[in-house]
């Protein structure tokens, strides 16, 4: 059987006919045996991807071609197709739902007045010259953030992407605003619009971990700023960056150490439950304790 991997991947660029570019990609992927999510919009395109490495290959090689695509950064991990349940091509009005299409502007090179990028060798020697006056941001849903985050970060309270505007306009982070701060996510998408957010906002030095936490991980493992687990929009739920990834979740029912998420067992329900291994035993531990809200996670997300 051939090796399999995931890709992760987005690029921002004006799209004018996501419609055609949705069909065209839908096509490649069905052509090529792939499965996973994309979604496209006038920004640009946003995708994980799982399969035979060989087809993910041609597909990287095909999406290339499109001008737009030519710069953009695919990110490779552990994981199959069977990670994904189905291919779904869709178009959306914005790459991240942060509730306005046109909270960024976007060209050809990508996001305009957004955070500055780093490599992930460029943050620690921002962090080694700067010290405690290093602020890092956490760009993801709170939940993300129970079972790995960068040490000392900072996490909104958000429960989805929709919620970061009113907690950057709330005043609560203020202070932070003639600070460095370094904005983080899963593979950079949600980050780098939420660092052009802030710099809207009055933040005077926002940095972005360029590739996300996916980038930084591979890079350092378990060695330097990050710590525990990494949440992933899919079957995988979880995935860690070496063997000597520390426990910082904590199972909702007895507060033991874990990193096990998994979806609330009642019908329709979205919520995510964080347990471990003995409390997933008990059927009624399933459910979550979370009063219905009508709000759907940002299960789409896929950086």
């Amino acid at each position: 059987m051939e090796l399999q991997k995931v890709i992760l991947f987005y690029g921002f660029t004006p799209i004018s006919d996501p419609e055609a570019v949705r069909l065209w990609q839908n096509t490649l992927c069905e052509t090529l045996g792939i499965k996973g999510r994309i979604l496209i919009s006038h920004q640009g395109i946003n995708g994980t991807l799982g399969g035979d490495m060989s087809a993910l290959k041609k597909y990287v090689k095909a999406t290339k071609v499109y001008p737009g695509f030519r710069k953009i950064d695919f990110k490779w991990s552990d994981g199959t197709g069977n990670d994904f349940p189905r291919l779904k091509v869709r178009v959306r009005s914005e790459l991240v739902a942060f509730g306005n299409p046109y909270e960024i502007d976007v060209d050809e090179n990508g996001v305009v007045n957004g955070g500055k990028h780093l490599k992930p060798y460029d943050v620690n020697k921002l962090v080694e010259a700067r010290g405690e006056e290093i602020v890092f941001f956490d760009g993801r849903n709170a939940f993300e953030a129970k079972i790995g985050k960068f040490k000392n970060a900072i996490v909104p309270d958000v429960e989805t992407s929709r919620d970061f505007i009113g907690e950057i306009e709330s005043g609560k982070f203020d202070h932070l605003k003639d600070r460095p701060v370094v904005t983080y996510c899963t593979g950079g998408i949600r980050c780098e619009i939420l660092s052009a957010v802030m710099v809207k906002r009055g933040f005077t030095e926002v940095y972005q971990i360029d590739g996300g936490i996916a980038r930084y991980g591979k890079k350092f493992g378990d060695e330097s700023y990050w710590e525990g687990s990494l949440y992933t929009f899919d079957g995988r739920m979880a995935i860690d960056f070496s063997d000597q990834t520390k426990l910082i979740g904590e199972c909702e029912k007895c507060g033991g150490a874990t990193k096990r998420i998994y979806d609330c067992a009642r019908i329709a329900c979205p919520e995510l439950v964080l347990l471990c291994d003995d409390c997933h035993k008990i059927e009624s531990n399933l459910n979550c304790t979370h009063e219905p809200t009508g709000i759907q996670r940002d299960r789409e997300m896929v950086g």
